[in-house]
Order: structure tokens, then C-alpha cells, then sequence
């Protein structure tokens, strides 16, 4: 018998994302072992689980209950033969990147911040800068335990329960809670990432530098949100490579724990993220890359995948309003003219995005999983009036083009928005009620969106 306290349901508490917009409240629930989680789901009712609170808008915060499952944090097993991890779903990727990479193993799939829970990462099937050649994370996962709605758990992979596993796999946690899940992870030879970087002028050269990237392994782009006319779209193309042990023989390893990442002790006020502040970052970021392009560079791990890690609650820059991230996918055949068009309306808005990024994407795995073949645009603007007017303007766009918004980055858009972009929807919703789950796992998200 474990000897950890036993699960309780604490008082009311005012969620949020990590975008903190918007908020909510909800009863929390703690799970504290997996020999518990039954009982707390016997008692719950509009409840959802919450990993690290990664997700940007609303998804993981319950209508009326949010389980908290970071307790369940314990590595189950590693076969380094396969590459096969076991991991508890509370597992924050950081703690098993600091374990594997000294012994030469790395996830094949990870977002854009190591903060996250295996849980979450499974819910949302996020997918990094390498999607257009291997796909989001559930490509690369071989079965998880999946609680159902009545306290049952269940196994399920491609072969057991097909079905759930397919609509788990980027389902935003609402066909169960993930208990455990066993992944596979690639063998690479140090911890240096060989990056090449190449400028673009405008938006057409900069999808052409990211179609001529196709077959390197990681690939992104970072877009000048404020360039316009015959520059508009401007930016830097990163692409990057596990580095050999030769090609680095010279460098020490880079350390798995890295510096601690700087503070941002305060909630800033509105203002810092202004044209002028925006616009010196993005001349400054601009002029670093254009000089780098003149030759590759070697990049420790941490700081190709997770630079907005190295600085603490950078959300508090967007003050205490907070700041919603839009993330949206259109097809090729449409993605340049529209695209162009966003990126205008943004940089006429006068408030843009510092953190605008482009990347190419394959199809996704899961009936609800955001990839598709396209291309994504992400973009965080400050949570105000004039801001989310405009996302609305640009859903308008997105959805006769064919795209589609990420769930997991999703605070504000409407049903029909959402009803359009998915056509795995109407299965989705048909497994849900085969399990009970609809009338039970209930998010702010799948209640604004009617899943």
C-alpha cells in the first residue's frame, strides 16, 4: 500500500492556459497514484485531466472538475535494444530528455517547449520541426493505458482497441484519462544540433527555402511579422541535424540540466509589446540570423528545440490580460495567397507577433488531430479587443481554404469554425457516446465547441 496521501477534492480554483486567457473556475482533483484514479472518476462529472497547463486557451480545464495528474510521474521501463520508454502520463518530457540524452536516445517527436507531459503531449499530438518526415508524436507510439469513464482501464494501441487509440491520439483528453504510454526513441550520437539557417526576402522565398528543406530531418521558419510590401514575410529558415560523434568531437556534451532559465518576475505592462519593441526584436533576430547563414553552426539540444525555455513565464510579457496563440493549417494549393493575406492584417494591426512561425506539415494520425498536408502559421497576439476581432478575420480565411485551427492552442474560436476543419468530428463524437464520455469528460473547450 503506498504510503502517499490519499486523493482529495480540493476547493474551487481559477484556471487558465498558458496563455492565461481565458480563465475559468474548476473543482480540482488530485490524482496521486494509478490505483486511485478509479475513484475519482467514479465520483467526477464534467471533468477533464490537466498535465502541466501547456495547453495554451482552454482544453484542459474541466467544466466543473480538472484532474491534475503531474503525481504520476514515474518511469516503468526502458528497453535500450528498441528504444522503447514506459512512462506514467504525468512524466514532463524534461525529466526523461535530462535521463535519455546522456545515454544517447532521443524522442523522435517533440513540441516547442519540454514543459509538457507525456499526457499531453499524447492528447494533443503535438507535432515539431520535423513533421513533414516523421510525423506527430502518436506516429511514434506504441500503446497507452486509457482510464474509461466508468473506472475501467484499457489497453490500447493499433492492435487492442484500435478505435480509442485513434481518437486518444490528439483527442484533447476526452476519451479517458492516459494512465501510462510506451514510445519509441531515436538513437542519436551527441547532443549538438548541426543547424544550417538561410534568409528569405518574402513570403514566396521563404516557402521555397522550406520545400527545398524537405528532406532534412528538422525544419522551421521564423516569419518578420511587421515586414510589408515587397518584403512582407520576410524571415529565416532553420534546419537542423543530429550531429554526429565525429562532427563533434571536439565540443563537451552539452549539459542535460542547462542554466536555469531567466525570470520574468512580473506581469509587464501592456504597452512592452508595442510596434517599436516588436519591431527592434525582430531587426535585431533578423540581422543574428542573416549572419549566422554564412556558415552551419552546432547547437546544443536545448537550445534548437526549447529557446522559449530559457526564459521562465514568459507569459507575463503579454501583461496580465494574457495573449491567445493561433495556430492554423492550409493545404498547399491555397496556403501562399492566404497566407500572405493573414500576415498583412497582422502587420497592419500594429501589435505583432514576435514569435510568428512557419513550418511544413504532413497528415495526421488521429481522428482529431490537427496536422495535415499544409502549411502551419503559428502566431501569439495580446488578448484584447482588436486582437481577437482580427482572428476572427482570419478564421474567415482559413476555413474556405480548407485549413483547420490546433485545439491545443485554441481559446476563442466558434463551432462552426471548428465543425469545418474536422471531418474525423462525427466518428469522434459516435466513440464518445459508445464509452459514456460525453456525458461525463467535459472541457471549456469541448463545451464551447460542442464536441
Amino acid at each position: 500500500m503506498t504510503d502517499r496521501p490519499r486523493d482529495i477534492a480540493g476547493p474551487l480554483g481559477t484556471l487558465s492556459g498558458w496563455g492565461r486567457y481565458p480563465r475559468a473556475e474548476s473543482r480540482i482533483l488530485r490524482a496521486e497514484a494509478p490505483d486511485r484514479l478509479p475513484g475519482l472518476v467514479a465520483a467526477g462529472t464534467d471533468y477533464v485531466a490537466r498535465g502541466n497547463g501547456r495547453a495554451y486557451g482552454d482544453a484542459a480545464i474541466g467544466l466543473h472538475q480538472t484532474v491534475l495528474m503531474r503525481r504520476l510521474d514515474r518511469f516503468r521501463g526502458f528497453d535500450p535494444d528498441s528504444g522503447r520508454l514506459t512512462v506514467e502520463a504525468g512524466v514532463l518530457l524534461a525529466d526523461i530528455l535530462d535521463v535519455v540524452v546522456p545515454r544517447g536516445f532521443f524522442p523522435f517527436v517533440v513540441p516547442g517547449t519540454r514543459l509538457v507531459t507525456v499526457g499531453g503531449m499524447i492528447a494533443a499530438d503535438v507535432h515539431g520541426k520535423n513533421h513533414h518526415r516523421e510525423g506527430g508524436f502518436g506516429d511514434h507510439l506504441d500503446a497507452l493505458t486509457l482510464l474509461l469513464p466508468d473506472g475501467r482501464p484499457l489497453r490500447c494501441s493499433r492492435e487492442d482497441n484500435p478505435e480509442l487509440f485513434t481518437a486518444t491520439v490528439g483527442g484533447m483528453g476526452l476519451t479517458g484519462l492516459i494512465v501510462d504510454a510506451t514510445f519509441r526513441l531515436r538513437p542519436i550520437e551527441s547532443g549538438w544540433i548541426r543547424q544550417e539557417t538561410e534568409v528569405a526576402t518574402n513570403l514566396s522565398g521563404l516557402v521555397a527555402a522550406l520545400d527545398r528543406s524537405a528532406e532534412a530531418t528538422y525544419c522551421v521558419a521564423w516569419i518578420d511579422c511587421q515586414s510589408r510590401g515587397g518584403h512582407l514575410g520576410r524571415g529565416l529558415v532553420f534546419r537542423g541535424e543530429h550531429a554526429s560523434a565525429a562532427e563533434c568531437a571536439g565540443l563537451a556534451p552539452p549539459r542535460a540540466a542547462g542554466r536555469a532559465a531567466v525570470p520574468v518576475p512580473v506581469d509587464m505592462p501592456s504597452w512592452t509589446l508595442n510596434p517599436l519593441t516588436v519591431g527592434a526584436f525582430n531587426a535585431l533576430y533578423h540581422r543574428r540570423g542573416a549572419a549566422a547563414a554564412r556558415r552551419p553552426a552546432y547547437v546544443p539540444w536545448r537550445q534548437y528545440f526549447f529557446p522559449l525555455d530559457g526564459l521562465s513565464d514568459w507569459n507575463r510579457l503579454y501583461g496580465r490580460r494574457g495573449f491567445v496563440q493561433h495556430q492554423c493549417v492550409i493545404p498547399p494549393g491555397s496556403a501562399q495567397p492566404v497566407l500572405a493575406e493573414i500576415l498583412e492584417r497582422v502587420a497592419r494591426l500594429g501589435s505583432a507577433s514576435p514569435l510568428a512561425v512557419l513550418k511544413r506539415l504532413g497528415p495526421g494520425s488521429g481522428l482529431l488531430s490537427f496536422p495535415m498536408d499544409g502549411y502551419t502559421l503559428a502566431l501569439d497576439l495580446p488578448a484584447n479587443a482588436a486582437a481577437l476581432a482580427l482572428l476572427d478575420e482570419i478564421d474567415r480565411l482559413v476555413v474556405p481554404a480548407g485549413g483547420r485551427l490546433y485545439l491545443a492552442k485554441d481559446s476563442r474560436q466558434t463551432r462552426a469554425t471548428f465543425e469545418a476543419g474536422y471531418p474525423g468530428l462525427g466518428e469522434f463524437r459516435r466513440l464518445r457516446h459508445a464509452i459514456g464520455a460525453e456525458r461525463r469528460l467535459t472541457s471549456h473547450l469541448s463545451a464551447r465547441l460542442g464536441v
